[in-house]
């Protein structure tokens, strides 16, 4: 998976925020907020990488066990495919 092109990554009044850009701008109205973890999940996934790779780096990142990862990892992939920020 990976994140469409048109969303920049800000941090924003000590917040993570994403806006939509260029031509993406045109179809997503809004702005996304992340906390610490989205943001670096949002990086992470900005090149193509595997729900698998993602539950590693999380556990590399932080301090979490590769099943808890995994599952956040997994909930972020189904809300960025659900929105269309992902293909």
């Amino acid at each position: 998976m990976k994140i469409k092109k048109g969303f920049v990554l800000r941090v924003v009044g000590g917040e993570h925020v994403v806006v939509p850009v260029g031509e993406m701008s045109k179809q997503f109205h809004g702005m996304i907020n992340l906390n610490e973890t989205g943001a670096f999940l949002w990086r992470f996934f900005s090149e193509e990488h595997t729900l698998e790779e993602g539950a590693a780096a999380l556990c590399n990142e932080y301090d979490v066990e590769l099943k808890r990862a995994t599952a956040d990892v997994q909930r972020f992939f189904d809300v960025l495919l659900a929105n269309r920020f992902a293909e």
